[in-house]
């Protein structure tokens, strides 16, 4: 049989903004990919590009395996590959051209690969696998080992045949998950992983799935992996998993990393239920919807299990602008899930989205408007970003002049024509998080003010944080005045 190499095309350090966050999760596809392979028999091992300075440290696991297969197998779990940054995928192209020089046969599974296959087949890969890939690898790597396989029966590969390239049916997604074996931790060494998280934050966090996919058809969101089919592992593989890997590890947090979490009915009721029972003592942080958090039984739910942290997609205040994403939530929706979570005990965090398409300055002051009056507890702020695949790339592809990708998660290049120039909404970025901190910061302090010994030191940091951003304000509000030509 052959050995194996694994790899993955994220380097930390290529994407400054997330090196200085310093919050770095272990690529899980990958590791599920590898755990799979091993489980049928075949001899594995991986190069974790994390925390590599440069595409050619994958050499010497190269020269010292002598891998058969080189397999450059992206995290579909982590929405920075999903981005498909030019850093990236440049790292991908020099790791298929290094691993090639020496023999071996050139695998790759990813969003960026299944999006542009014909550029990474240029590159140096054989195989490109299109979609989902745990089963197509398997089977492609069975069919290398028999002479007398036809690849162009096995479903979800691309590939040269002679000058042609061959684009074969597409695989049907995984339904069982729980027939998958748990990831290949041991590949990983956790102990970087774990020093930058104490380092940042204090503690340990490590990511886990629950599901693949979203039923829901937002224009914007691209699924190149696991499309628009929702499955979900049973709420008792992912307690079996939870105490494997606290046994193992030691975390103290855990990212449930699905695109939405719970959305089975009554799974969150039950894995809370087995939680309690297993004396399993977590916290965590998922990502969902405004209108799937307006139940208060699933909020409930995911307090008495621990979560700590709900991210949801509110994308605008506006409805209008909600209504051209086709994202099937209301205002309304947003305002009740904020007030229910926060009953609970659970801090709220906005995904909001900048530059839609005919999004206007009332939009963008409604959005603000929700932000301040709702106050969650995180933000995370983008412009929108055309991905391939997408209505909304449709829509917008002759405007993008040669770029589609930005080349790092902090650039914030609005890459289509629209209502403003690129100059305001990177400006507007910045404008919205200062509010954001201003705001933050003075509900403190009125706290502060009828107890200031319930506060902690970071609550005061904030406080002092306040004052430093409250001048920008204004400084925002003139630069951006003149950037729009009011």
């Amino acid at each position: 049989m052959k050995n194996i190499l694994f790899s993955h095309s994220y380097f930390l350090r290529f994407d400054p903004k997330q090196w200085n966050t310093g919050q770095p999760y272990a690529p899980l596809g990958t590791l599920y990919a590898a755990a799979l392979l091993r489980e049928n028999g075949y001899a594995v091992s991986l190069f974790d590009s994390m925390f590599a300075h440069q595409a050619e440290e994958v050499i010497p696991s190269l020269d010292s395996f002598r891998p058969d297969l080189f397999v450059i197998y992206d995290d579909g779990f982590n929405y920075l590959t999903k981005m498909c940054l030019t850093n990236m995928r440049e790292a991908a192209f020099c790791m298929a051209k290094l691993a090639r020089e020496r023999g071996c046969t050139v695998i790759v599974s990813s969003s960026d690969s299944t999006d542009h296959y014909e550029q990474y087949l240029q590159e140096g890969a054989d195989f490109i696998i299109l979609g989902e890939g745990e089963v197509t690898l398997l089977e492609l790597v069975k069919a290398l080992d028999d002479p007398s396989a036809d690849l162009t029966s096995l479903q979800g590969i691309a590939y040269r045949q002679g000058e042609a390239i061959v684009k074969t049916g597409k695989r049907p997604v995984i339904k069982e998950l729980d027939a998958l074996p748990f990831p290949a931790w041991d590949l990983v060494n956790i102990a970087p992983y774990k020093a930058m998280w104490l380092k940042s934050t204090g503690y340990f966090s490590m990511n886990m799935g629950t599901t693949r996919g979203c039923p829901f058809k937002c224009n914007w969101c691209a699924k190149p992996i696991y499309g628009n089919r929702y499955n979900s592992r049973s709420p008792q593989n992912v307690v079996q998993e939870l105490k494997w890997l606290q046994a193992q590890y030691h975390f103290d947090h855990i990212w449930f990393c699905d695109d939405i979490f719970g959305l089975k009915p009554g799974w969150v009721q039950e894995f809370a239920t087995l939680i309690e029972q297993a004396n399993l003592r977590i916290r965590f942080k998922i990502q969902s919807r405004a209108d799937l958090l307006v139940q208060e039984n699933y909020v409930r739910s995911l307090a008495r299990a621990g979560c700590e942290n709900t991210w949801m997609g509110a994308e605008s205040g506006s409805q209008d602008i909600l209504d051209a994403m086709d994202k099937g939530t209301t205002i309304e929706q947003i305002h009740t899930a904020t007030k229910l979570l926060k009953q609970h005990g659970i801090r709220p965090g906005f995904f909001i989205q900048f530059g839609y398409p005919g999004e206007t300055k009332e939009d963008i002051r409604k959005t603000i408007r929700m932000i301040t009056e709702m106050m969650p507890a995180e933000l995370g702020i983008s412009v929108s970003y055309p991905l391939p695949g997408t209505l909304f790339y449709e829509r917008v592809k002759n405007e993008l002049q040669g770029k589609a990708n930005w080349t790092d998660s902090d650039e914030l290049q609005l890459m289509f024509k629209n209502t403003y120039p690129p100059a305001f909404y990177k400006k507007l970025h910045r404008h919205v998080h200062h509010i954001f901190r201003t705001r933050q910061g003075w509900l403190i302090f009125r706290k502060a003010l009828k107890n200031p010994f319930a506060l902690k030191l970071a609550d005061y940091k904030k406080v002092i944080a306040a004052c430093f951003y409250l001048p920008h304000v204004f400084i925002g509000r003139l630069q951006l005045k003149q950037l729009s030509y009011d």
